[in-house]
């Protein structure tokens, strides 16, 4: 499997970043890592080696940015406020510096996002606040409310970072092209999650799939299983 490295100076969140890369070519597939984790992750866990045949054919090409985790979300050493707000130099590194070098060496237009656990919040917050960019959001295992990592804080800026929150008023007709995966198992302690945030996608008239795994807890095997038929769903 072709894999590449990264590193450059990202003038979205003023410091230098890094990413895996991996295939020749095919449909572009963006991989958040999971809570506060790094670019390497999704390899070293396995994710990407269960859909090497993808990659190998040319119907993906994976791209595996790093985190800002610790400087958003998960620190709890600056307000909330500034949490959400250095997230949207994250958002705006993922979108002008990741999406658009996909789109340059693909030639799609349109991006998939994946994670797992806190990796699936991620793909789906930038799904849904870039639905004309995304085609597809595959999750895996994922929680999805923000509000847990607030301490009780709640802006306009987090508010637009919450996905439970925001999709019902979401407006842009691109959201309805989307192809949108919850999948989580049985035994996941995110199973609530899913559950609810599929509810939210039909009260709202969006398809999506509900893919409870029998058996299945909140770990790296459950989700290596889950990736490959996720992608067997992507239509280039």
């Amino acid at each position: 499997m072709r894999e590449e490295y990264l590193k450059w100076y990202s003038p979205a969140i003023g410091r230098e970043t890094e990413m895996l890369v991996f295939g020749h070519g095919g449909y572009p597939v963006i991989v958040f890592p999971t809570s506060m984790g790094r670019y390497y992750q999704n390899k070293d866990f396995k994710l990407i080696e269960s859909v090497q045949w993808f990659v190998d054919t040319g119907r993906v090409k994976i791209y595996c940015p790093d985190s800002i985790d610790t400087d958003s979300w998960y620190n709890k050493a600056i307000h909330p406020a500034h949490r959400a707000y250095n997230h949207t130099h994250y958002d705006r590194m993922i979108l002008e510096e990741v999406v658009s070098r996909a789109q340059n060496e693909t030639g799609y237009h349109k991006v998939a996002v994946a994670g797992c656990s806190f990796g699936a919040y991620h793909a789906t917050n930038f799904g849904f606040r870039h639905p004309e960019m995304v085609g597809y959001i595959f999750n895996m295992g994922g929680a999805f409310d923000i509000k847990m990592q607030l301490d009780g804080y709640y802006d306009d800026t987090c508010y637009y970072n919450n996905p439970p929150d925001f999709v019902l008023g979401l407006q842009n007709p691109a959201i309805y092209e989307m192809g949108v995966v919850f999948g989580v198992g049985e035994h996941d302690f995110c199973l609530q999650a899913n559950i609810q945030m599929s509810e939210i996608l039909n009260r709202k008239g969006l398809n999506n799939w509900l893919d409870i795994r029998k058996g299945g807890n909140h770990d790296w095997p459950v989700w290596r299983e889950m990736f490959p038929d996720y992608l067997a769903q992507i239509q280039s």
